[in-house]
């Protein structure tokens, strides 16, 4: 059963279209994504989902996913083994904001973040990025030791 709600958000003006948590749910409890990239549909005045990827893809697809000059947020299960060999995952919340992105969205994604961040129970990172250097694995990997 599929909520349909929109969350609104005073601030912002932005909503969170139902499918943004329902989609966020199936990845972390039933691990159906690894990642989920949000967009914000400008005349819906809400944030949607715009892309899944299979459990199987790799953060290479996941990267390839993110606009190379739009502001997107996302969500990525990283998957590591620890020092005592035991399987590990965590969730990052990824705020895309690539440096040659129009200032008007910059803007919108940045004072919409934070409400966005809220509906998603359960993330444990947070990353901000404006360019590819500052997603590279080794970073997720760091901080999920």
């Amino acid at each position: 059963m599929a909520l349909h709600r929109t969350y609104s958000s005073a601030s912002s003006g932005m909503g969170v279209g139902g499918e943004c948590r329902e989609t966020f749910l199936e990845l972390q409890r039933k691990k159906t994504h690894r990642y989920v990239v949000f967009k914000i549909d400008e005349k819906k005045k809400e944030v949607v989902v715009e892309k899944t990827g299979g459990a199987a893809e790799s953060y290479e697809d996941f990267l390839a996913s993110l606009p190379e000059n739009d502001c997107r947020y996302a969500i990525y299960d990283f998957d590591f083994v620890t020092e005592e060999n035991c399987q590990k995952s965590k969730i990052f919340f990824i705020a895309w904001s690539p440096a040659v992105s129009r200032i008007r969205a910059k803007m919108l994604y940045a004072t919409s973040k934070d409400r966005f961040r809220r509906e998603l129970d359960g993330v444990h990172y947070e990353i901000q990025a404006t360019d590819p250097s500052e997603l590279d694995i080794d970073i997720l990997r760091e901080r999920a030791h």
